[in-house]
């Protein structure tokens, strides 16, 4: 297994927080593996309550969410998946660049994952099995992203790579991580090839 680090970039905002979001991701025996860590002035974070029930809901963007996105390389198919601070989740699935066909990925009825905070620090970490969706020897091409509402009521987006002029998750060109199984293959592309 091969283990890759990333850090991700706000999209240019005269309000963003003064954080950084770094983390972790693998992919073993179609398991993935994905750690994010929100450290700095988590205190100007404003994170939705704990869900006393954790279940699927619609629209977390609206609020802090860690996201990302996954396709398998060359195909228009692509998965959108949303963990909120609160414990609530969301899996989608498009057929094409943006909301083409969109529509719950019924495939996962629960996505399990960690929430961890302590001072300055803010940890989210889930294990995906990818079997009900893909086949284990296809090579992932990945986007991972966070919107972080302050408690000022800015929203700052962030991501890989940001290749338009305004934020936009759904572009391909951002999917700049490519995991497989083959070989131990494991590295990250450029945007441009």
């Amino acid at each position: 297994m091969t283990e890759y680090s990333f850090s991700l970039l706000p999209f240019p905002a005269p309000r963003t927080p003064n954080i950084s979001v770094t983390g972790l991701i693998s992919l073993q025996h179609n398991i993935l593996a994905l750690h994010y860590s929100l450290a700095g002035k988590t205190e100007d974070v404003l994170f939705p309550p704990i869900s006393p029930n954790r279940s699927r809901r619609a629209e977390l963007w609206n609020s802090t969410c860690f996201e990302f996105f996954l396709a398998i390389k060359d195909q228009d198919p692509y998965w959108e998946f949303n963990m909120s601070p609160s414990g609530d989740w969301n899996v989608y699935r498009m057929d094409a660049y943006r909301r083409i066909s969109f529509k719950e990925e019924v495939s996962f009825q629960q996505l399990p994952f960690e929430v961890q905070s302590e001072a300055g620090k803010f940890h989210i970490h889930t294990l995906i099995d990818l079997h009900p969706i893909l086949r284990p020897d296809q090579i992932l091409t990945i986007g991972i992203t966070a919107v972080i509402r302050t408690t000022g009521g800015d929203d700052s987006y962030w991501a890989l790579a940001h290749p338009a002029s305004a934020p936009d998750f759904h572009l391909r060109e951002s999917f700049i991580i490519e995991l497989a199984e083959q070989a131990h293959f494991a590295r990250q592309s450029s945007p441009d090839g």
